[in-house]
């Protein structure tokens, strides 16, 4: 008898190499998609600052973002006004008409944190996700923050 089949030292040797290239691919993978959500909360930084600044030249103090969400037509897009979008969280505090201060968290320990204000200077964490400052001063990122360029 002469048959054609795989023994199972060879199918061994496939699967142990698959595993070898999963265990390089899959950290670059996750890494990647890190580094995409953080670039997207950073723009949404500056989303949230646009139109906070648009919404205060129309009405006499800044809002929240579910406000500029519902308004005809929206200032923000719906799934940002949610608060959450691409694994972050998105916070929003009106501290008088003049100053509001903007925060994404990552809802993983992974990533960094980020957070604007009426300077529309986006700083973001230079560690591990920390609780955002509030506001800047004179457009300068706190101690333990870094501005993105």
């Amino acid at each position: 008898m002469n048959r054609k089949a795989f023994t199972l030292v060879e199918i061994m040797i496939v699967v142990a190499i698959t595993l070898l290239l999963a265990s390089i691919a899959i950290p670059n993978l996750l890494r990647v998609r890190v580094t995409a959500q953080e670039a997207s909360a950073a723009a949404a930084m500056h989303t949230i600052a646009t139109a906070e600044i648009q919404w205060r030249i129309s009405n006499p103090t800044y809002t929240s973002l579910a406000q500029m969400g519902s308004a005809t037509p929206p200032y923000i897009d719906a799934i940002l006004a949610t608060g959450t979008k691409q694994g972050y969280i998105f916070s929003m505090v009106v501290t008088n008409m003049n100053q509001f201060a903007a925060c994404a968290m990552q809802q993983s320990s992974q990533a960094h944190t980020f957070y604007i204000d009426e300077s529309g200077v986006v700083c973001r964490s230079m560690g591990v996700p920390q609780a955002c400052p509030g506001m800047h001063l004179g457009g300068q990122c706190a101690g333990a923050w870094e501005q993105m360029q």
